[in-house]
């Protein structure tokens, strides 16, 4: 996979949309090569919208009923040698809970992608990079929404990129 210029490979991340799919990540997410959700979908649309921009991995949140329920748990994919993992529920790089941990000894990722907090954080657990990219939706105590972006660098390193998607009440 490539990505173009000396990134390997990019990631868009993100979470906590709770139904809503700013207009603007089309743009946002532009040329990634996958898309990883770390839950509260909230809507199915939201997942059908970012499919039409790359492959979507994604995670059940503690709001997602109806169809999303059926939505893993957990999961894993490879990016550009890269692993991901993702978990709805997590805690904070400073208070992993005991799944967090559980995930991290199991799969080993190079990068654990977490939500539900709304607050966007990166930090390192066990070697991991836990990267919560905040909440991307307009529901939830956030003032502001946002995203990220993973880079995988030709030489294997990765980069994050913050992306401030607006204020919780803009419209978009």
């Amino acid at each position: 996979m490539s990505a173009g210029g000396d990134w390997r490979a990019k990631v868009g991340l993100i979470s906590d949309t709770h139904g809503y799919l700013d207009p603007a990540m089309a743009e946002v997410f532009r040329g990634v090569d996958r898309i990883v959700h770390a839950g509260d979908v909230g809507d199915e649309a939201v997942l059908k919208g970012l499919e039409k921009i790359a492959p979507v991995t994604v995670v059940k949140g503690n709001i997602d009923g109806g169809d999303l329920r059926f939505l893993p748990l957990e999961a894993m994919v490879e990016v550009g040698g890269v692993t991901i993992a993702a978990l709805h529920i997590a805690g904070s790089p400073k208070r992993p809970k005991k799944q967090a941990l559980d995930v991290i000894r199991r799969v080993r990722p190079d990068v654990l992608v977490v939500g539900h907090s709304h607050v966007p954080v990166v930090g390192k657990v066990l070697g991991a990079l836990w990267i919560n990219p905040g909440a991307a939706g307009r529901v939830g105590f956030h003032r502001e929404r946002y995203a990220a972006i993973l880079k995988v660098t030709t030489g294997g390193e990765i980069q994050m990129d913050r992306v401030h998607l607006g204020s919780r009440s803009a419209r978009g």
